[in-house]
């Protein structure tokens, strides 16, 4: 169901450079904008553009601590009815591979990715050399006839922001597939969904941020390292006991 992935590069420096480097071993189509085609080693479809990002100013989500200056100050509230809870941007991929070691020899001996951690059993997650989030991409070992995208991903303002939207994805009648939770790696909060898409698709905030200086870390795959804790969502209740008495 992933049909192309598409790369913004800082400049069109960096197009040429990407085209050189792919061009010595398969084709790649230049098109009159300015951007490239290819595929991977894998055959996932590839597209290169100049970055049409633009620069996020938006305010993060503020919370009060004991102990710390106050984020939010007297008669600023956190939570409110038609709060707003819309993605950001685009946070990572995870993708079906059949080998993981060819997808990774491609996008870090290739494109510059960077491993920061291993799922033994999954595979690993990698971030770009111009992005500082701890993942961009992730690779599922699978068989062949699975090969594809399992899900995407969007960044939340935090994790309010995704518990807001995700009840009110719930509300709207689509169904969680996984969370919300927290992963460890990454450590970025989570909640999945099932998608018409074909796809999963998944609310993710507060993910962490990676230098060079970082060095990767490997765990098996399991529950236990796949998340620091998960809930499970249920409709509104309240405690209600038959035997108070209210003056």
């Amino acid at each position: 169901m992933l049909r192309q992935q598409v790369y913004g590069v800082r400049a069109a420096e960096d197009i040429e450079a990407i085209a050189e480097e792919l061009g010595r071993d398969r084709k790649v189509h230049r098109l009159a904008d300015g951007t490239i085609e290819t595929t991977d080693d894998l055959g996932f479809a590839l597209k290169f553009q100049v970055t049409r990002r633009r620069q996020l100013d938006m305010p993060a989500e503020k919370i009060n601590a004991p102990g710390a200056p106050a984020q939010r100050g007297p008669n600023e509230l956190g939570v409110f009815e038609g709060m707003p809870a819309k993605p950001r941007s685009l946070s990572h991929n995870v993708l079906f591979v059949p080998d993981a070691d060819v997808a990774v020899k491609f996008y870090c001996g290739r494109l510059g990715f960077v491993i920061t951690d291993v799922l033994e059993g999954a595979g690993p997650f990698l971030r770009p050399k111009a992005n500082d989030d701890h993942h961009t991409l992730f690779f599922i070992r699978t068989p062949e006839y699975m090969k594809g995208i399992e899900h995407l991903a969007f960044h939340m303002g935090g994790p309010t922001e995704l518990m807001v939207a995700g009840t009110r994805f719930v509300k709207a009648g689509y169904e969680s597939f996984w969370g919300p939770g927290r992963h460890k790696f990454g450590s970025n909060w989570f909640w999945y969904f099932n998608s018409p898409l074909g796809t999963h698709f998944e609310y993710d905030a507060d993910m962490d941020k990676h230098d060079d200086e970082w060095i990767a870390r490997t765990a098996p795959l399991n529950a236990e390292n796949s998340q620091m804790f998960l809930f499970q969502f249920r409709e509104k209740w309240i405690p209600v006991s038959c035997d108070c008495h209210l003056a």
